[in-house]
């Protein structure tokens, strides 16, 4: 694909509006919770990461590395060295990072984050195969000028063809009720790889590095091009939201831990001033990248 040049808009010249866009973490904050969705992909309000969040940062840059070796190289010992690297990496690119892991948890930290990378042999041999991609951005356009956009962490092509789509949790596996939401984020991904190669990915799979438990899926045609329908309204419902400026909060378990509690009006708190709509150059969603967790 080829990209014209453009021209800088002047200080007179009212800025390109942004393609607007949806990953597969913003479509499940919007499932989840319409102001979540609002606070992080129109506000853009900053939020401090948490630590299972840096950690899972740090795994999945160290997993990134290790496919980098030479296969016969891929095992524990050098696996664990990529850690304090990938870490170190962070922090140059944030060094507000440091605050989070003080220097008297570094070292805590990093034997947290080396567990679980041991813990990924357990369940795959990474000396048989070489991924074809890694953290792979991937990026499509519906029919009707929806965009999806996210990142995948590894997709494989077999010896015959077949394409494997791959994520890292390093939590543990969701209990029954909790894996529709998990296959969400994976049919996402299927359904960007089908609309971007013309394929659909023979497997899906999920890997818990928390506990070791890894979950397959096997999609098919039918089942993503259904799955498309289900982004679709999704996103007409986020539109209809933007139009009437209208995100109410969507109260559950896991509002303990939001960073958001204090402007949310389901604690009595009061959401700043609509900024815009993702499309208009005002207060526009920036394209939304993903989270490793």
């Amino acid at each position: 694909m080829s990209t014209a040049a453009t021209t800088p808009p002047t200080d007179d010249r009212p800025a390109a509006p942004r393609t607007p866009a949806l990953s597969p973490s913003r479509a499940a904050d919007f499932k989840r919770c319409p102001l979540l969705y609002r606070f992080r992909a129109i506000d853009r309000i900053p939020e401090v990461p948490s630590r299972a969040q840096l950690r899972g940062s740090v795994v999945h840059a160290a997993l990134e590395a290790l496919f980098a070796l030479p296969a016969a190289e891929r095992r524990p010992g050098p696996a664990g060295e990529l850690v304090a690297p990938a870490w170190q990496r962070l922090l140059e690119e944030a060094p507000d990072l440091a605050d989070v892991i003080g220097p008297g948890e570094r070292d805590r930290f990093l034997t947290e984050a080396r567990a679980l990378v041991a813990r990924y042999f357990a369940l795959e041999d990474p000396t048989g195969f070489t991924p074809q991609a890694c953290e792979l951005r991937v990026e499509t356009e519906l029919d009707d000028g929806l965009r999806l956009r996210g990142f995948v962490d590894r997709i494989d092509i077999s010896p015959q063809g077949l394409v494997r789509v791959v994520d890292y949790k390093t939590g543990r596996a969701p209990r029954e009720t909790g894996e529709a939401a998990a296959l969400f984020q994976l049919k996402f991904y299927a359904l960007m790889v089908l609309r971007t190669r013309g394929v659909v990915p023979a497997r899906l799979r999920l890997l818990y590095l928390a506990d070791g438990q890894v979950l397959d899926y096997t999609p098919d045609g039918d089942e993503l091009r259904r799955f498309e329908g289900t982004v679709r309204a999704l996103w007409a419902a986020v539109r209809t939201a933007t139009d009437a400026r209208d995100f109410r909060p969507n109260p559950g378990p896991l509002c303990r831990w939001c960073d958001h509690r204090v402007r949310c009006p389901a604690f009595g708190g009061t959401a700043p001033p609509y900024p815009g709509r993702p499309d208009e150059p005002a207060g526009a969603a920036r394209p939304e990248e993903e989270t490793s967790e």
